[in-house]
């Protein structure tokens, strides 16, 4: 029998909830599918339209067709079993190359965007909760302005398990004032950096910003 686009739409995107085809992972060639289905190359092709549509695959023009779906429950599992240490330790390995990045390709505008976010986090006075969210959304308005979409979605990925309860546990006890004072001190050091275009000393900042975010979790764990 041969199946419509609504068919191959639902048995594919049954598919990719099921973990048959994960984030990241391209699917078939639409041949492939058409054979699979037994239906035509265009029905296929209007079947992986509507995948995209609800945001289920991304299709790239000589490239194919990829999932872009990412389980809640595959979030949760990844952030339970991820320490605040072990958090850091990530940033550590990604952000000194963010900061490269933005001093090299941000543009005028994507470096007022950073200034009009920098500005609301040193706005949020001594509240933990307050800081920690807008120090998120800082992080991430640095990773958009790298001009790379990849390094932007890794970001999102860590700010999902930043926002996990392990954090949440610990961040006023790490968030004091004098702690959050210094961090927007960082900041402002790295933003004029990067607005000099200084790579190399936007990536000495944010690696010292990170490590003294480390250092001060340590504090904490120690017993």
């Amino acid at each position: 029998m041969v199946a419509g686009s609504a068919a191959i739409t639902a048995r594919l995107r049954q598919a990719i909830l099921d973990g048959k085809y994960v984030d990241g992972e391209r699917l078939p060639a639409e041949r492939e599918l058409a054979s699979h289905f037994d239906a035509s190359r265009n029905t296929v092709r209007e079947a992986l339209r509507r995948l995209e549509e609800m945001n289920l695959v991304t299709r790239r023009v000589g490239s194919g067709t990829f999932v872009s779906y990412h389980s809640p429950i595959e979030g949760r599992d990844i952030a339970e079993v991820t320490s605040p240490i072990e958090l850091i330790d990530v940033r550590l390995a990604i952000e000194p190359n963010i900061a490269r990045l933005v001093a090299v390709n941000a543009t005028a505008r994507d470096l007022e965007r950073i200034g009009e976010v920098l500005k609301k986090v040193a706005d949020c006075g001594d509240s933990p909760e307050v800081f920690s969210r807008a120090d998120e959304q800082f992080h991430l308005m640095l990773a958009e302005c790298t001009r790379n979409p990849l390094m932007a979605w890794l970001y999102r990925q860590i700010n999902d398990v930043r926002s996990h309860s392990q954090w949440d546990r610990m961040k006023n006890k790490i968030l004091t004032e004098e702690r959050i004072a210094e961090y927007n001190r960082q900041h402002r050091e790295l933003y004029t950096a990067l607005c000099n275009r200084d790579a190399e000393t936007a990536e000495r900042v944010i690696g010292k910003h990170l490590e003294k975010a480390r250092q001060d979790l340590l504090g904490v764990e120690a017993p």
